[in-house]
C-alpha cells in the first residue's frame, strides 16, 4: 500500500510539473488550431460514380484529384472532397447524398445520371433524382454553388432515348439555375485512344482533358 501510495504522488507531481503542464497547453492549442482551419477552410464536392472516382486509374490523376493539384499549386484554401461511387446511379446519388452534407460544399459538383442511361432508366426519374438532388444540398447549405455536370450516351437505346436524355441536364440547369458544363467528356468520349479498354472511362491523358473542360468552372465560382 505505500508502494502505491508512492506511485500515485509520483504520477500527481509529474503530472503537475511545470514542463507536462506546458506541453498539455501546446498540443490543446494545436488542435483549436487545426479545429479553426477546419471550420475556415473550403470544400469542393465532386459527387459522381466512377468518371469522379477515377475508375481505373490513381485517384489523384482523376479530374478531382488534378482540382486539388491546381488549387494547391495556386495557394487556394479548398478542399476536394471525393464523392465518386462506380456504379452509381441518380437514385443512389439521392439516397447517399445526405452522408456526404456533414461538411459544406461551398462548391458542389454533380456528375451523375450516366449510368442512367446506360440502362435505360425512365427519363422522368433521373431527371426528378437530379432535381432532388440539388433541392437537397440549397435546403441545407443555400449560399452553396451548385454545378451540374451534362452527360450524354450512345444511341443503345434507341435515338428517341438518347435525345430525350441530353436534354435533361439543360433542362434541370434551367429549372435550378444552376451552372451547366454541357457535355462533361467533351474531346474525350468516343476517342479510343483517351479512354481504357472498356471504351466508357478515361485514360489519365483523358482525365487530365475533362480538368480543363471542368476547371474554367470551378474557378469562377471560387472567384464569385
Amino acid at each position: 500500500m505505500v508502494f502505491a501510495a508512492l506511485a500515485i504522488m509520483l504520477s500527481l507531481a509529474y503530472c503537475g510539473s511545470p514542463e507536462n503542464t506546458e506541453v498539455l497547453e501546446n498540443t490543446a492549442q494545436e488542435q483549436e488550431t487545426e479545429a479553426a482551419k477546419e471550420n475556415t477552410q473550403k470544400n469542393i464536392l465532386f459527387f459522381g460514380n466512377s468518371l469522379t472516382a477515377g475508375y481505373g486509374i490513381d485517384q489523384d490523376d482523376s479530374f478531382a484529384g488534378l482540382t486539388q493539384k491546381r488549387l494547391d499549386s495556386l495557394g487556394i484554401d479548398y478542399r476536394v472532397i471525393h464523392g465518386g461511387l462506380s456504379g452509381e446511379t441518380t437514385a443512389g446519388g439521392l439516397s447517399r447524398l445526405d452522408w456526404f452534407l456533414e461538411d459544406k460544399p461551398d462548391i458542389f459538383i454533380l456528375e451523375l445520371g450516366g449510368n442512367d442511361g446506360l440502362r435505360g432508366i425512365k427519363i422522368e426519374e433521373t431527371k426528378s433524382n437530379l432535381l432532388g438532388m440539388i433541392d437537397k444540398v440549397r435546403e441545407k447549405y443555400p449560399d452553396s454553388k451548385i454545378i451540374l455536370a451534362g452527360m450524354q450516351i450512345p444511341p443503345n437505346m434507341g435515338q428517341e432515348y438518347t435525345n430525350q436524355f441530353a436534354k435533361i441536364y439543360p433542362e434541370v440547369a434551367e429549372e435550378k439555375d444552376v451552372t451547366l458544363i454541357p457535355f462533361l467528356l467533351e474531346n474525350v468520349g468516343g476517342i479510343p485512344e483517351l479512354n481504357l479498354p472498356d471504351g466508357i472511362h478515361p485514360t489519365e491523358e483523358g482525365h487530365q482533358i475533362v480538368f480543363e473542360t471542368i476547371w474554367p468552372y470551378i474557378e469562377e465560382k471560387i472567384g464569385e
